[in-house]
């Protein structure tokens, strides 16, 4: 197996486990759904109303400087930031609580110091 079959391999394996995933995971106007993409830059995290098909809020890191978060560092301190500009967000259109879609990925790193840094926003899930 050559390195490009091996990637192609692990990105259809996420695409499964989130596809997996999103069945049960529903976002709707009083309880969205808190979808995360990481890419090797950046995240991306994004309320979605999935009966109304529309995104309610969308915060990226693309040119946000980490943060000085103690223990944290690089691409996980933003993730966290980006965490809790989200919760900040939500907070500002009435939103409470949320249901987490990871899409696929491992919830560590990143993806849990987002979840982390939204908990710590506010937000409930």
């Amino acid at each position: 197996m050559s390195i490009r079959e091996s990637a192609q391999f692990r990105r259809d394996a996420r695409i499964r486990r989130a596809k997996r995933v999103r069945r049960r995971v529903i976002g709707t106007a009083s309880k969205p759904r808190l979808a995360v993409h990481r890419s090797n830059r950046h995240v991306t995290a994004q309320l979605i109303d999935d009966e109304a098909g529309v995104t309610l809020l969308a915060v990226h890191d693309y040119k946000m400087d980490a943060p000085e978060i103690e223990g944290m560092s690089g691409k996980v301190a933003r993730a966290k930031a980006v965490g809790q500009a989200i919760a900040a967000g939500a907070k500002d259109k009435g939103i409470e609580s949320v249901v987490f879609d990871r899409a696929g990925y491992k919830f560590h790193g990143r993806v849990a110091a987002l979840a982390e840094g939204a908990r710590e926003g506010g937000l409930k899930f």
